[in-house]
């Protein structure tokens, strides 16, 4: 891998489902069940086709202990409803 490439690699805001997966030592398909499941936090839309993940969201969504997207809805919005 060149520099170029690793530099794109760590500057990624946004990752897709199998790059969310591998980052939470998952399969694609449990975490497409998960999700399915309300279990993962929303993804951001690029297209119709591109649902993408936020990393940042993704990190606090785990430290915060992976709770159901509702409470974590609730937990981004200081729990106010």
């Amino acid at each position: 891998m060149n520099t170029a490439t690793t530099t794109i690699q760590s500057e990624r805001l946004a990752v897709t489902a199998k790059d969310a997966a591998r980052l939470l030592g998952i399969s694609r398909g449990q975490f497409w069940k998960l999700h399915s499941m309300g279990k993962t936090p929303l993804p951001v839309r690029l297209g119709a086709k591109a649902p993408r993940w936020r990393l940042d969201e993704l990190r606090k969504w785990l430290a915060a202990g992976c709770p159901d997207r509702l409470t974590w809805q609730r937990l981004k919005n200081g729990g106010a409803e």
